[in-house]
């Protein structure tokens, strides 16, 4: 049990640690897109800014609207924040470094990740307001509508190795020739779906309808202040993080060197964690915002579609070995 739990606070830790730099790196390749310093005063380069956004948050008054549900308006942002971090209890780092190395790990991530969507439609319930719960009713549609695409997608990755556990997805895309035998060159068109539904799925530029300012005063959680909002914020970080890992672990080989020779480990996997988070951030400093209908139609009429047609593209490839068998690697990674 202790062994567990120092091991829980361990993953916890990286997690919260990490989170501090993500904003920073995120606002700091915002400010340079915009040829602009950001967060430069609070400690050496601006490094301690997101503590001390922190800080603000938790030393601020909690206010409660009048007439809000109040145990379900503080349980939300909670909810929010929990179940994006004990989605990382399956994730693992390098071979065996992983706090739950289940069988199921990929239904375990989707489960939780699907029910994050309650978080939102509580805050916006909760706060007896007309506007949060218009904007966490437009915020579930878009997660719902793009959780569908992501699970399709996993699915032909799921086909192709013969299993639900992460470690061995990761064996499955170990070879002789590097990251080409990684899963991006075979599922190479569902890379960008992934991504971009991963950027739809939390809630990221272009698609960040449930932030946008100008429609809807800031969505489901625009009653939030203090030390809710910083969960809701935080948990939406974790949440995006938390995808990074899974493009890692899916399509780019996780903690495997993309060079034969090459030791893999834990610095592999969190380097090309760090370097998709990057891109997420450069996503959302060089492109607009999708109306409402354009983010539901490109759901629903395009990578639906496209997703399903995968599934059985991979599962005929698969099943006659095409392309040397890189569609069904069985027996590596069953």
């Amino acid at each position: 049990m202790v062994l567990i739990a120092a091991q829980s606070l361990l993953v916890i830790g990286f997690v919260m640690i990490s989170l501090l730099f993500l904003v920073y790196g995120d606002r700091k390749i915002w400010a340079a897109v915009q040829m602009r310093r950001g967060p430069n005063v609070v400690g050496a380069f601006g490094l301690l800014q997101s503590v001390a956004d922190a800080l603000k948050y938790v030393v601020k008054e909690v206010v409660i609207p009048a007439g809000a549900d109040k145990t379900v308006f503080l349980l939300a942002p909670l909810l929010s924040f929990t179940l994006a971090m004990i989605a990382w209890a399956v994730i693992p780092f390098a071979d065996g470094w992983v706090l739950a190395d289940l069988n199921v790990a990929i239904l375990y991530v989707f489960a939780v990740s699907s029910l994050e969507v309650y978080g939102v439609i509580m805050g916006g319930w909760a706060s007896n307001s007309k506007y949060p719960f218009l904007g966490s009713l437009r915020s579930a549609a878009q997660m719902i509508s793009y959780e569908v695409s992501i699970g399709l997608i996993i699915v032909g990755v799921i086909i192709s190795t013969g299993s639900l556990n992460f470690s061995d997805i990761v064996a499955a895309q170990d070879g002789a020739y590097g990251l080409f035998n990684w899963y991006w060159l075979p599922h190479f068109p569902m890379v960008f779906l992934f991504f971009i539904s991963a950027l739809a799925e939390t809630n990221r530029p272009p698609f960040d309808l449930p932030e946008a300012e100008s429609e809807l005063v800031a969505g489901y959680q625009v009653e939030y202040s203090a030390t809710p909002f910083l969960l809701f914020m935080a948990g939406e970080y974790i949440a995006i993080f938390l995808m990074c890992a899974l493009t890692t672990l899916l399509f780019f080989g996780g903690w495997l060197s993309p060079i034969p020779g090459l030791p893999d480990g834990a610095l592999w996997m969190i380097g090309k964690m760090a370097f998709f988070f990057f891109l997420f951030a450069m996503v959302k400093a060089i492109t607009p915002r999708y109306r409402y209908d354009q983010l539901m139609r490109l759901g629903w009429k395009v990578f639906l579609p496209l997703s399903l047609a995968w599934v059985v593209i991979v599962a005929f490839f698969a099943q006659f070995g095409a392309f040397g068998g890189a569609y069904a690697r069985w027996a590596v990674g069953g």
